[in-house]
């Protein structure tokens, strides 16, 4: 199939850290030892040969226990990380949820860092004008808009970063277990807009751990095993396999 047919392209990416081998304490040390070329350093690679091709419109899961390199792949696809070696395409506008609290200033209140994080989205002020009542309504936050995002629970933190992300409806939904820090309701919530999303046509890359989620809203998994690709397809057969393993 042409690579254009397929919104998210990631082939054979491999993505590797250098590891020091030896604690080092301070700065000065770290800069005297590199400079004497004492400072050894080990490879580890996070992602070893990664594959992943989806099209428009199709719900991916990334699943695997702690450690299997599933954000690390959701930076690569991101453009936080760039490949050790493969290629990562992407095509269409992106919201990324993949860490709690990014794109807010902690000094800020929920009012200011609704329009920051709609900036950082690429939104106009106007646009964040004429939507702002809607995002609040939907965080359920009116009582604290005022208040510092540095005094917001985890939770409060990720219904408003939700509420933001959605907003503007685009091609490709990136969420990184975020919403696992809400209630029970909110949860709900979300999982029901990103089911209208899904319907209206975007693409859903989705990180949990939670197979009952994954089987709601997913119809394709990607399994990851020490920076490997385990399984990858339907998401029914991969995530019994997974529950068994």
């Amino acid at each position: 199939m042409d690579n254009e047919s397929y919104i998210i392209d990631v082939s054979d990416a491999t993505v590797r850290f250098n590891m020091a081998s030896e604690k080092v304490d301070n700065l000065k040390e770290y800069v005297i030892k590199l400079i004497k070329r004492e400072l050894m350093f080990q490879e580890f690679l996070a992602l070893k040969d990664v594959d992943l091709k989806i099209k428009k419109g199709e719900a991916w899961a990334l699943i695997g226990t702690n450690g299997a390199g599933k954000s690390t792949l959701l930076k690569l696809i991101c453009g936080i990380l760039k490949p050790y070696k493969g290629t990562v395409k992407v095509h269409g506008t992106m919201s990324p949820l993949i860490e709690l609290g990014a794109g807010f200033d902690g000094e800020l209140t929920a009012r200011e860092n609704i329009f920051l994080n709609g900036a950082l989205l690429g939104n106009s002020e106007q646009y964040m004008k004429e939507h702002f009542a809607e995002i609040v309504d939907f965080a359920e936050l009116w009582d604290f808009l005022d208040m510092p995002i540095k005094n917001y629970s985890s939770g409060m933190s990720a219904r408003l970063g939700f509420a933001v992300a959605t907003m503007t409806k685009p091609d490709i939904l990136i969420c990184d277990e975020v919403l696992a820090v809400g209630d029970y309701k909110f949860q709900k919530k979300c999982e029901a807009r990103m089911k209208d999303m899904l319907s209206q046509g975007t693409t859903l890359l989705y990180v949990s751990h939670s197979m009952e989620t994954v089987r709601k809203l997913c119809d394709h998994v990607l399994w990851l095993n020490k920076g490997e690709v385990k399984m990858s397809g339907e998401a029914g057969p991969i995530c019994d396999a997974y529950m068994n393993f």
